[in-house]
């Protein structure tokens, strides 16, 4: 076989496979399908926090200076005579 060209690929590949993995569980368990202790569910957010990154809003405050240039194609469909 031959060697992978970037090895840390697949080191980054399996960390998120078990962030997902364990995404799973936590998943499972918010659906009562399993239990988990409060320890292995903290343990779960902070391993998974380390690989997926959080989702934040973000707000833009100030003015917008410019111009939006934008396209719009409309399609008429007509109905078609029996």
């Amino acid at each position: 076989m031959a060697a992978r060209k970037n090895p840390k690929n697949r080191d980054s590949s399996n960390k998120l496979i078990q962030a997902s993995q364990l995404l799973n569980r936590l998943i499972s368990h918010a659906n009562g399908e399993i239990e988990l202790t409060q320890s292995q569910i903290n343990a779960a957010k902070i391993v998974i926090g380390k690989y997926i990154p959080d989702l934040k809003s973000i707000e833009h405050s100030g003015e917008i200076n410019g111009t939006v240039n934008a396209s719009l194609t409309v399609k008429l469909v007509t109905p078609q005579s029996k």
